[in-house]
């Protein structure tokens, strides 16, 4: 437990996490430019983007998590020097992620009529629509870029990514700012301009990491590997297998969050607006976790190649250690600081108010949170999927949601209520992930003892 004794895991954890930190940041950076500049549009405009964002998400992370199989079944294979096998992942994901996107977006331009439905001011879900429709477009790209993107995680190599992802996100800022204010004699757009500006920089993520695969010899040779007869069930029934607990896990999660703001909206405009700030906010600090999440993942699947469980089991900790400080860190600035934070995105004070009073509930989660995505990457690492989606599911569907219910609406706690459920669900969501890691690592010893 000494610092000494983990310090090479710290570096070797941090030296993989941080170009995945720098990226996704950059993610939640263009959440932030999105809701900053939609923002001085007003309340409205800002509601419709929360809204239309939601609806989107909630189908979106279902899709993005079959794309995060292919790292632990590549880090496997690829600890093991099986680059065959590797570029097989790799050739069927390149099949299988692309027509898992088309699929989703026909699913998505199928609940359009279901936004009318959900509770939400007219005026809201009419300014959401054409800021969805772009969304729901950028998916397809999107996934064409996953099978790059979790294929160099799997072998190692974080900082493509992040380039990649920095350079996309800067060109999407820069046409929020050309077509949400339609500087420069583009349109004005105002909320549908995010929407454009997001699914054009979608567009360009696949083009550069092709590029970059075509530049570079060492990832160039993988295509070589490409065989025909390498398009087998078996290795979509893997991509599938796996990634379909991953993407249910996620989904339940982000159920959780995205069910929260839609009943938010059952409150009022000013309630959505202030929620979306701190959501906003929340996201923009857990992505550190989900670097040091990614990185755990890919450390764990290197070792359970290697069979090296006494490694496994030092980086695991690692990750776990690092995530407790940054947790401890975040939740402090939240609550010292939630005022200032909030006013970056609008001078709105009623909004203002309500997003500083939802920081004091992000913090108090913010330990929880951390230890579970941890958790969650290191399962991921040994490809113990099945169990984390039965959690997922306790901890988020039938705890996290009804509490925040139960608190919001039955005993009259308002918005602070519905965050009260993230609390309970993301704790003890924690608790029994830490718990499986703990039982499925002693079985991997043994069996490696015998």
């Amino acid at each position: 437990m000494h610092f000494t004794f983990y310090k090479d895991q710290y570096k070797r954890s941090l030296r993989l996490a941080a170009p995945v930190m720098l990226a996704q940041m950059g993610v939640v950076l263009v959440q932030l430019f999105d809701n900053a500049m939609v923002g001085k549009l007003g309340a409205l405009p800002l509601a419709a983007v929360s809204f239309g964002g939601t609806v989107f998400f909630m189908v979106f992370i279902f899709v993005m998590g079959f794309t995060l199989a292919l790292t632990p079944l590549v880090g496997e294979q690829y600890a093991r020097q099986k680059y065959p096998k590797v570029a097989a992942y790799f050739q069927n994901s390149l099949f299988l992620f692309p027509l898992i996107g088309i699929i989703s977006c026909l699913l998505q331009f199928a609940l359009l009529f279901v936004m009318y439905h959900l509770g939400q001011p007219v005026e809201v879900v009419e300014m959401s629509i054409p800021y969805y429709k772009y969304l729901v477009w950028s998916i397809i790209p999107y996934m064409i870029f996953g099978s790059f993107k979790q294929f160099l995680e799997g072998v190692g190599n974080t900082t493509a990514n992040m380039v990649i992802i920095l350079v996309s996100n800067m060109l999407n800022i820069l046409f929020n700012w050309l077509l949400i204010y339609g500087n420069w004699g583009f349109p004005r757009m105002e909320a549908a301009g995010a929407g454009l500006a997001t699914l054009i920089s979608r567009i360009c993520m696949p083009v550069f990491a092709i590029l970059f695969f075509i530049c570079n010899k060492k990832y160039k040779e993988f295509f070589y590997y490409f065989r025909r007869d390498y398009f087998r069930w078996k290795y979509i029934r893997s991509l599938l297998s796996v990634g379909l607990p991953i993407s249910s896990q996620m989904v339940m999660e982000g159920a959780a969050f995205a069910l929260t703001t839609i009943m938010m909206g059952w409150i009022g405009t000013i309630e959505i607006a202030g929620n979306q700030i701190a959501l906003t906010i929340s996201n923009f600090a857990f992505m550190i976790v989900v670097g040091l999440s990614a990185a755990t993942t890919i450390r764990i699947s290197h070792e359970y190649g290697m069979k090296n469980f006494y490694q496994l089991k030092r980086a695991a900790y690692a990750s776990f250690h690092l995530t407790f400080i940054w947790n401890t860190f975040t939740a402090l600035m939240f609550i010292i600081f939630r005022e200032q934070i909030t006013g970056i995105f609008t001078d709105d004070p009623e909004v203002i108010k309500i997003a500083s009073y939802l920081l004091l509930f992000v913090a108090a989660f913010q330990f929880s949170d951390g230890l579970q995505s941890i958790a969650v990457g290191i399962l991921r690492g040994i490809q113990d999927v099945k169990r984390i989606m039965l959690i997922a599911f306790f901890s988020y569907i039938v705890i996290n949601i009804p509490v925040g219910y139960l608190c919001a609406f039955v005993l009259g706690w308002g918005p602070g209520g519905l965050w009260i459920g993230f609390i309970f669900g993301l704790t003890i969501a924690a608790v029994l992930l830490i718990l499986r890691f703990r039982k499925q690592y002693n079985v991997l010893k043994l069996k490696a003892e015998n």
